[in-house]
């Protein structure tokens, strides 16, 4: 029987290099460990931001909603109780004004507290409209108790109230007091009883309010009325237009922002001539927020959410070049470059709450860069070397941050990136001898 040659492979590095793969791999998912501390860490100095914020805003003021001027009646009417016997109900009616003008001008102030910035403004807006409100079938006019009209103005925070509100009102002046006599619109308000007749509601009448207020944040209106317009205008550049209605027009740019709104009766919910009961204030509400575009914590949690293709790419570079230049790197080195990769986001955390986001992201990028190379270089003994892992992080860091700053195409732009990234270190990988060295001997 003739011997025959077969190929065999005898035990070789390819073991190792498994090995040492999947260790590698272990190392990787061990440094998520100490990832999800620095992402409790962004979390608990954004939430001393937000309570900072609050803090301030509560002794300045709240975000303000403002409604329109409207008027309450008293209304009475005869109904029958469980016996059969006629009771005389009282009840309210709202009117709300057929025309509306609203101009307002916001000023932004910026306060600081410790290390944050909050961000306050000042107001003043103009309201300028008639009430002239046709009493639909479903009220009987005579039983409105015009004699003791209540005039009602609804916001969000009296600290917010710079000084006396005052309201000509059909030619005649009136001072404001605080309290409400309905709560639709909220329990905090102004008002002031006012002694009219249906003649001048047929004729309508005019009235105009200027009102100086300070809020935080966000300032929002109700358009309490059957036409109205809204214009609102601001030096602050960074606005974003809040509510269920967007503005018709709306002009940003560095200088600040304009914005108008225009409403009509098919808006609102509920008629111009209303019992309480039946209104509905839900959904109507529109406005603005003075937004800080310098939100340092919510970028640095969506650089944390890379931390897992920053540590990986790292670390397959290591292993790349470890193996196309036989000098191994140690699993504990590999433990240290993934902590020098960690310390990254502290830094990045730490510093941009003291200056603009891209400064601290270009320094603390630069910082680990920079100790990453020189370890390298020192391992290696190699600048050649030092200067690929140098290229190599840059470029990483560079692409991370367009990811961070992008929004709507940052799955787009990632997943076109990491198909490059996959394509670069396929190529590179190349000229590895997975299996280490073989022999082919006979077999007996």
């Amino acid at each position: 029987m003739e011997n025959s040659v077969q190929p065999i492979h005898v035990k070789t590095k390819s073991h190792q290099i498994l090995f040492k793969g999947l260790t590698i791999g272990s190392l990787i998912l061990l440094m998520l460990i100490p990832i999800a501390f620095v992402s409790n860490l962004v979390y608990e100095r954004q939430a001393r931001q937000q309570e900072v914020v609050k803090e301030v805003s509560s002794k300045w003021a709240s975000p303000q909603t403002l409604s329109a001027p409207f008027l309450v009646v008293p209304y009475f009417e005869t109904s029958l109780d469980d016996k059969g016997k006629p009771v005389l109900v009282k009840s309210k009616v709202m009117l709300f004004a057929n025309e509306l003008n609203v101009k307002g001008d916001i000023f932004p102030e910026k306060r600081k507290r410790s290390i944050y910035t909050v961000l306050l403004y000042k107001t003043k807006v103009n309201f300028s409209g008639n009430f002239k409100p046709v009493i639909p079938a479903g009220i009987n006019i005579a039983n409105l108790n015009f004699q003791e009209a209540i005039l009602c103005f609804a916001f969000s925070d009296f600290k917010g109230i710079e000084e006396e509100v005052v309201i000509d009102f059909n030619a005649q002046k009136y001072e404001m007091n605080p309290g409400l006599p309905v709560n639709q619109f909220g329990n905090i308000g102004l008002s002031v009883p006012l002694k009219l007749n249906g003649d001048d509601l047929t004729k309508g009448i005019p009235f105009s309010m200027d009102l100086n207020l300070k809020g935080s944040s966000q300032l929002n209106f109700l358009p309490l009325a059957g036409n109205s317009k809204f214009q609102i205008h601001s030096s602050w550049p960074d606005p974003s237009f809040d509510g269920n209605i967007l503005p018709e027009q709306r002009d940003v740019n560095k200088e600040g922002f304009t914005a108008k709104w225009n409403f009509n009766r098919a808006n609102l919910p509920f008629n111009l001539v209303t019992k309480e009961s039946d209104v509905d204030s839900e959904n109507i509400q529109f406005g603005v927020s003075l937004l800080q575009p310098a939100d340092q914590y919510a970028k640095t949690m969506r650089s944390t959410k890379y931390a897992i293709l920053f540590i990986g790419l790292t670390f397959s570079f290591f292993f790349i070049i470890e193996l196309l230049q036989k000098k191994y790197f140690h699993p504990v080195q590999y433990v240290l470059v993934g902590l020098a990769l960690v310390i990254f986001y502290s830094l990045l955390l730490s510093i941009s709450e003291y200056i603009l986001f891209v400064y601290a992201y270009l320094i603390a990028a630069l910082a680990t860069i920079l100790l990453i190379t020189i370890y390298v270089k020192n391992h290696f003994k190699s600048w050649k070397t030092g200067g690929i892992f140098f290229g190599l992080l840059t470029c990483l860091y560079s692409f991370i941050y367009v990811l961070i700053m992008l929004e709507d195409t940052a799955l787009l732009v990632g997943s076109i990136g990491l198909f490059v990234i996959l394509a670069l270190a396929m190529y590179v990988s190349r000229r590895i001898n997975w299996y280490g060295d073989k022999q082919l001997v006979p077999a007996l």
